[in-house]
């Protein structure tokens, strides 16, 4: 199976670099902000299954540059579907639980309505409905809280700050699952494989398990590291972004294990093994 990613450097594009054959453009490969760069790059490849790993992800900037969000999000992978639809390709797109409002306490269901409370969340949407809209065989797969050994992410801040603090306050009534990038990585391949051997897909979710807040995330992290860090858990309020976070990234996975046997994975394990990664 020919894959194509768009995506290079970013936390899952490496993963899947490192667990399938695959042909990963950076920028230089395909500009997401010229959608002739996209068709050319699908038309030279000619590959039997793209997947969207590339996305603009600085949540708080995109408060203030919502167009660049919106090309890089929204219209770039709508021009990914649309090649792929003509092609008769299947996509597989990585998506976020920021397309929803973040309110309550349930598990978002892939049915539940839709509501973003930020740009990236907007951006985000709009790249999934442009997906739909282009009526090829495509898997859009929702995430949270992504976590690896590379760039930058929750994991890697906390173990940096630990360096020189030997005491935070981190956000405690934020909750989600925290995701290894591995395991998406891992799940997007799975996937890719069914849809090019004739699964249907649609819209799915994956995130890790348990639940749980920002604050006992940084408490896992600093007891599996060893590191002496007091974590104080302080509110959101306490904590002023520029975009506004889902107090509820709580999401409803079943609908992915039904159709592809791909179950929530222990974020704890998954935990350890980036920080052995990391560890000198």
């Amino acid at each position: 199976m020919t894959v194509l990613v768009f995506g290079r450097t970013g936390q899952v594009a490496l993963e899947l670099q490192a667990q399938g054959d695959v042909v990963a453009l950076g920028r230089d490969g395909a500009d997401l902000c010229e959608p002739a760069s996209i068709e050319a790059a699908i038309a030279a490849q000619a590959p039997q299954v793209v997947i969207n790993a590339a996305a603009y992800t600085a949540v708080d900037r995109a408060e203030d540059d919502e167009p660049t969000a919106h090309a890089v999000n929204a219209v770039a992978p709508g021009t990914m579907a649309r090649a792929c639809a003509a092609r008769g390709i299947p996509l597989v797109h990585i998506s976020t639980d920021y397309v929803f409002s973040g309110g309550g306490s349930a598990p978002w269901k892939v049915t539940d309505a839709t509501d973003p409370q930020n740009a990236y969340g907007r951006t985000k949407l709009a790249g999934e409905n442009a997906i739909r809209a282009a009526g090829g065989c495509h898997a859009i797969l929702r995430t949270s809280w992504v976590f690896s050994a590379h760039g930058a992410n929750f994991v890697k801040t906390m173990l940096r700050l630990s360096e020189t603090r030997d005491a935070l306050s981190i956000v405690a009534d934020q909750i989600g699952g925290p995701t290894p990038a591995a395991d998406i990585a891992a799940a997007v391949l799975r996937i890719s494989s069914a849809l090019e051997n004739g699964a249907k897909g649609g819209t799915y979710h994956f995130s890790g398990a348990p639940d749980v807040s920002w604050a006992d995330f940084a408490r896992e992290i600093f007891q599996q590291a060893g590191r002496k860090v007091a974590v104080t858990d302080i509110a959101t309020v306490d904590y002023p972004t520029p975009a506004k976070r889902p107090f509820n990234s709580r999401m409803d996975c079943s609908a992915l294990e039904t159709e592809f046997a791909i179950p929530r994975p222990d974020w704890r394990m998954g935990l350890a093994d980036v920080l052995a990664r990391i560890a000198p």
